[in-house]
This record gives C-alpha cells, structure tokens and sequence, in this order.
C-alpha cells in the first residue's frame, strides 16, 4: 500500500493546514421583508398578474367529497357521457348511497334482468 508521501500532490498542501473553521461566521444577516404594500405596488408597477384566485360567480361549484369507509377497496374507471355520471349520481345521492354501493344496486339488477339461464 502507497503511504500518503508517495502520491502525487494536487497543490493544497499549506492552505489546507492554515485554514481554519472557526473563521466563517455561521449567522447570516437576516433578509427584510418589504411590507405587502410595498411589494403590491411594486408588482403592479412591472405589471405582474396576481395568480391567486379570484372567486368568480360563474365557476361552478364543486361536487361533494364522497368518501366512507366500506371496505370495497377495487377500482374500476369507466368512461361515460357526463349526462350518465349526472344521471347515477343524482340517483345515488337520492338514495343516500355512496357511488361503490349504487354500482353494486345496479349490476344487482341487471343481474336478475339480464342473466343467462
């Protein structure tokens, strides 16, 4: 094994001795924030275009969160004209029934109109 005096120097050798740690300052001048003012008219000044939502009366609203704990835990996608979607959700929101439980009620019967004999 090649003891460290046989490798060949890369050009630190001094430096690297003198250089001492303790000589960096590990606290940074903390930054200011402007005021939100100040940063409003700053931004209208260039002509920036706020991104944040602005709550317009013509978006539509959201459907409701529909999540329960039933134990299906199977996926399955479908796709379907929205007219359909709206028509399965309005009957399982009529019945009080979760989308999983409505499937589950419809493939029922079609299975007793539908199955093979």
């Amino acid at each position: 094994m090649a003891s460290r005096t046989d490798r060949p120097s890369l050009g630190f050798g001094d430096d690297l001795d003198a250089f001492d740690p303790a000589e960096f300052s590990s606290t940074k001048p903390k930054a200011t924030k402007p005021a939100p003012e100040t940063s409003r008219k700053a931004a209208e000044a260039v002509g920036f275009r706020s991104r944040e939502s602005q709550k317009a009366e013509s978006a539509p609203a959201k459907p409701p969160q529909r999540r329960r704990r039933t134990g299906r835990n199977a996926q399955l996608n479908l796709k379907a004209k929205p007219e359909t979607i709206a028509a399965f959700t309005r009957i399982a929101d009529a019945k009080g029934w979760g989308l999983g439980e409505a499937f589950e009620h419809a493939t029922a019967l079609l299975e007793q109109e539908y199955a093979t004999k």
